[in-house]
């Protein structure tokens, strides 16, 4: 779950938050007006659950400076929080572009940069399985990380592997060596185990409808995701089985 940074990995609740909370004091710590930025959409935001954690904040900002990341591209911006994140991880001569389909989620974003003095972040606003096929930067970007409609996932991946041909001049998407992030691939689970055993499984539990999780396809373009960055070639994947899931790949080429 996201919001709690919890995962299934220990014995109970009690024992998950006691590790959670000291693995997270003895990361790096996250400036003060992102972790209070966070707090303020965990509070009033009816949808807070879309962002990442402050913990998955510290561990995606310790990825990016161990690969050198300066230019990251983000597929799925929310109100913000993670492209914050990133703009605090490259640093001010570093640059951000994050893709946000809905226009009020792109508006809040930027309100948020503004508010909070971040100006190496660009939003752009639109259907990202369309803007991402657009994008031509005048240098290939070190990171990208997709947090978006878990359906898209495998468009995604197969544009950026596409817009990322070896040899390729202007206009490459990710460079040789970069870093691919996928968040959510797990899906609580689901991805790996759906059947009764996994109470977020709609056959695991009587007189309810589907969850979120479980609707639009989701479990099964996530699967079709983890398969491409698993048995491509060109990547060197990683699958990481905290948080909800965080696909890893490097573009060997």
């Amino acid at each position: 779950m996201k919001s709690a940074n919890t995962n299934a990995l220990y014995s109970n609740d009690a024992v998950t938050d006691s590790v959670v909370d000291y693995a997270a004091a003895h990361s790096e710590a996250l400036p003060t007006h992102i972790s209070d930025y966070h707090a303020r959409i965990v509070a009033s935001h009816p949808r807070m659950d879309y962002m990442i954690s402050n913990l998955q904040g510290q561990f995606q900002t310790f990825i990016a400076r161990a690969v050198g990341a300066k230019r990251v591209l983000e597929i799925g911006a929310f109100v913000g929080y993670s492209a914050m994140v990133w703009a605090h991880a490259v640093g001010r001569d570093g640059s951000v572009t994050t893709l946000e389909f809905k226009p009020e989620y792109a508006d809040a974003a930027r309100a948020a940069f503004q508010e909070n003095g971040v100006e190496n972040v660009e939003v752009i606003q639109g259907d990202a399985l369309e803007t991402l096929a657009k994008l031509s930067p005048e240098e290939p970007y070190d990171l990208v990380f997709i947090d978006a409609q878990k359906t898209g996932y495998p468009a995604y991946l197969r544009t950026i592997l596409e817009k990322s041909q070896p040899g390729a001049g202007a206009g490459r998407l990710l460079r040789k060596g970069g870093v691919i992030l996928a968040d959510n691939i797990l899906r609580r689970g689901l991805v790996a185990n759906d059947s009764e055993e996994n109470p977020w499984a709609a056959a695991g539990a009587k007189d309810r409808e589907r969850s979120e999780y479980e609707k639009d396809n989701d479990v099964e373009a996530l699967r079709e995701f983890n398969d491409l960055a698993f048995k491509s070639e060109r990547l060197e994947a990683f699958l990481m089985p905290l948080f909800d899931g965080v696909g890893m790949s490097m573009l060997r080429d």
